[in-house]
This record gives structure tokens, sequence and C-alpha cells, in this order.
């Protein structure tokens, strides 16, 4: 297995990321870089969250705070292992693997 970094930063930093690298002038709650190789074998990333977004986030749709970052930590690992968000399908998709591991995590 590789290794998996999580970055906690703001969401000016986080901007800041995204439009360097991604070349998007917006917020974002979380920026995957992937670094998985060996066709997968071994996962690897660095997962940049910011928590003023994620906190925002939480408030909007009434949830606690740490049930969202869960959610997005979950997110950034989802595409490290090849799923994507691009699309409505793409997105269907990846929600529903996000709900279904975070409904196994509540059970624990």
């Amino acid at each position: 297995m590789g290794l998996i970094q999580y970055i906690f930063c703001t969401d000016h930093y986080l901007l800041q990321i995204n439009t360097e690298f991604l070349e998007h002038d917006f917020f974002t709650d979380i920026i995957t870089f992937d670094y998985t190789s060996d066709n997968g074998a071994k996962i690897s990333g660095d997962l940049f969250i910011s928590v003023d977004r994620v906190r925002e986030n939480s408030d909007k749709m009434k949830l606690e705070f740490n049930d969202e970052m869960s959610r997005v930590m979950l997110h950034g690992v989802l595409h490290l292992i090849g799923y994507e968000d691009k699309t409505k399908n793409q997105i269907a998709i990846i929600r529903a693997k996000e709900n279904g591991y975070l409904a196994r995590k509540s059970t624990l």
C-alpha cells in the first residue's frame, strides 16, 4: 500500500491550489492529487481539504461537521481508487459509494 496524506487547510489556500494547478477559480471542499502506481496496486495521494468549506457545507445541509468531514475524506479515497465525478452518472455512483461506506461506519 502507498501513502495517503490528508492536508487540512483554509478556503483561500485551497482556492490558490485550485487556481494554480487546475486553473479553476472557485472554492471547493477537496482536491485530490493521485500518485497511485503499479496499476492501482499502491494507492497514494495527497488530499487537500478545506475545513472552512466542509464546515459551511455541513451547516447548509444541517449535518454534523464530523459526518461531512468523513464524507469528504472518503470522497478523496474513492478518487484514488478510480471513481470520478465529472458527469451526472459518475456523481450518482460516487455518492452511492460514499453513502454505502458511511453507513458501514455507523454500524461499527
